[in-house]
């Protein structure tokens, strides 16, 4: 028998051709903790199923911890920034007039004047220059600016509606009105009563920003939603009351 040499040490063989090195195995640890991961989901949407778990935000919070990735970001500005938005309180925004002249919002909280009547009523103040509507409770359903005489000729005291008209022209064809509610007349013998803003030659004669002064002959001068607004609430017989 032919004896076999020992390799010298320091020394290693040179591989065969057409055969590969055994590599090394490393274990795939992304795999083994996406299979965790997944197992556990799994387990807990059994033991839910199951009844194993306890009721309420328990159970999501507990499966949330397995799902949802362990790493820290930035809240999401989302629904509840927007909720926050909404909850906030619209600022009331200014009227406009046709002209383009801003109008001051009307606070609808301005008391009524003593001995201004009872029952249901409108209630005229020429010092304020404010109408008040009050139904039959004594409660205040509208208040708003309006443009009385600029002379003296209507006198405190409790009236009565008698007449009305949807469409009038004023004396000496001074211009056309709206939504006309008559309640007495003038020294003159005109009638007074609440109205629009006459419109002359295609302009109304007066402005909504100047609402709140004498501007007129004689009659109580209203923006229109309000004219209108006192058509609906007076028919023949509402009692009117004035007030310095």
């Amino acid at each position: 028998m032919g004896a076999h040499r020992a390799p010298r040490q320091g020394r290693h063989k040179a591989p065969v051709a057409g055969k590969r090195r055994a590599s090394r195995t490393r274990p795939r640890y992304g795999r083994i903790t996406a299979f965790g991961a997944a197992l556990s989901v799994t387990a807990v949407a059994v033991a839910g199923g199951l009844g194993l778990l306890p009721a309420g935000g328990d159970r999501s919070d507990a499966a949330a911890s397995v799902a949802q990735p362990q790493q820290a970001g930035p809240a999401v500005a989302g629904t509840s920034a927007r909720s926050e938005e909404t909850r906030k309180p619209t600022p009331s925004r200014a009227l406009v007039d046709v002209d383009g002249t801003r109008v001051a919002a009307v606070s609808g909280t301005t008391s009524l004047p003593p001995d201004s009547g009872e029952g249901r009523r409108i209630v005229f103040s020429e010092g304020q220059q404010r109408v008040w509507l009050v139904d039959d409770a004594g409660k205040v359903v509208r208040t708003y600016l309006v443009s009385g005489s600029l002379t003296d000729n209507l006198f405190e005291g409790t009236y009565e509606v008698f007449s009305r008209s949807r469409h009038a022209i004023g004396i000496d064809d001074s211009g056309t009105m709206e939504y006309f509610v008559r309640f007495t007349h003038g020294t003159g013998g005109a009638a007074i009563g609440f109205h629009t803003i006459p419109v002359d030659d295609g302009k109304p004669v007066q402005t909504r920003a100047e609402l709140g002064t004498p501007q007129s002959h004689g009659c109580i001068r209203q923006a229109r939603r309000d004219a209108i607004a006192l058509w609906d609430f007076a028919p023949v017989g509402t009692t009117v009351v004035v007030t310095a």
